[in-house]
């Protein structure tokens, strides 16, 4: 059959397209990949939905129904094993059922409250807060009252997530129950309880949160030039916070960022406060690898002045040097954090394209 002209040019236009949409839908493929081989043939997984912990006929039978509920609901929101917060709530109260002084009322000896046992003064240096408050402690409105109860379980277990992301948690969970109560036979106790009430018996990491699940990241990378960032970036992981770091012992929060954009050949600002300008911005759920995402939050933050930045490492996931009390540095989700103020995309701005194209071609 004699094909027209016409009909030839959208035949030929049609496969374009379809070999554009492999080469952009392919990248995707990958971010979604679950899991990898090690070089010993055993698989790593590398997926969130691969990381849920479920719960043993032990925790089933010991926690109570509406504990369970809310610590499985707040680890998920905040970041945490939910099967460590459930510990918790189990070595200080028995998940509220103890009689102590303290737990459902006033304080106990050493001035502690509530079903997870907040120090007063690290609750916000009242039992009850006005959600509305600005208060310099974990005071939470978990159920949506409008008051932050250090007695309400609904308060109490978000505010124990939050003060356990805020340590270490779930990276470093060993630290941050330390910090909850410091003592490392209670560190060894509070993990002995989790283990049990996990199905696997375990403990689990979060997906992406060692060098295992970096190769799927970098592969699934949109380009060439973002992978190298990438691969930099990460190699960062379990490094210190310091404030004004660019390496390559320790980094701050747009140090790691800098840093890691200039080893791959280029050049953009150094701070989270020229950062924020300097990217075209991009719309919240189109962000991809290599974007930056900023938050109101951090030394010197305002409504449109970002105090805080991470660097997307996929959907859902960034690498960040938070601060010196939060752990080293590491992949958490974005996505489970407030205060988002946007993201950006440098490798857009006019002077990163120049600088792409003088590496692509150098005579330039």
């Amino acid at each position: 059959m004699k094909l027209s002209r016409t009909r030839l040019a959208l035949l030929i236009g049609l496969a374009g397209a379809l070999l554009l949409m492999a080469v952009i839908v392919s990248p995707m493929l990958l971010i979604s990949m679950p899991s990898f081989l090690n070089d010993d043939g055993t698989s790593v997984d590398c997926d969130d939905k691969a990381q849920v912990e479920e719960v043993s006929d032990s925790g089933t039978s010991d926690i109570p129904t509406e504990y369970l509920d809310l610590y499985q609901k707040n680890g998920k929101k905040v970041g945490v094993q939910w099967n460590i917060l459930a510990a918790v709530g189990k070595r200080e109260t028995d998940h509220g059922r103890s009689d102590l002084p303290g737990v459902k009322s006033g304080t106990n000896y050493a001035g502690a409250a509530g079903p997870m046992q907040f120090l007063i003064s690290t609750w916000g240096g009242k039992a009850r807060i006005p959600a509305s408050s600005t208060v310099n402690g974990y005071a939470s409105d978990g159920d949506g009252d409008g008051v932050a109860d250090v007695y309400n379980p609904a308060d109490a277990i978000l505010g124990a997530a939050k003060m356990l992301k805020r340590n270490g948690a779930p990276e470093n969970v060993r630290r941050a129950l330390f910090v909850y109560n410091r003592a490392w036979w209670y560190v060894d106790q509070v993990e002995e309880i989790a283990r049990r009430y996990a199905k696997s018996g375990a403990v689990k990491l979060p997906p992406q949160s060692s060098e295992e699940c970096d190769d799927p990241l970098v592969e699934a990378a949109p380009s060439d030039i973002v992978a190298e960032i990438m691969k930099y970036a990460l190699a960062q992981r379990g490094k210190p916070y310091l404030w004004g770091g660019t390496g390559p012992d320790a980094f701050d929060c747009s140090g790691v960022i800098y840093a890691a954009y200039q080893a791959a050949g280029l050049r953009i600002p150094r701070t989270t406060f020229t950062q924020w300008p300097f990217g075209v911005k991009v719309l919240e759920g189109q962000e991809q690898p290599g974007d930056l995402v900023f938050f109101n939050a951090g030394p010197g933050t305002s409504a449109n002045n970002p105090g805080h930045v991470g660097l997307v490492v996929s959907k859902g996931k960034m690498l960040e040097a938070r601060c010196r009390l939060c752990g080293p540095i590491k992949v958490t989700s974005y996505q489970a954090r407030d205060k988002i103020m946007g993201f950006t995309r440098p490798l857009q701005n006019p002077d990163v394209l120049d600088q792409l194209k003088k590496l692509q071609n150098p005579s330039l």
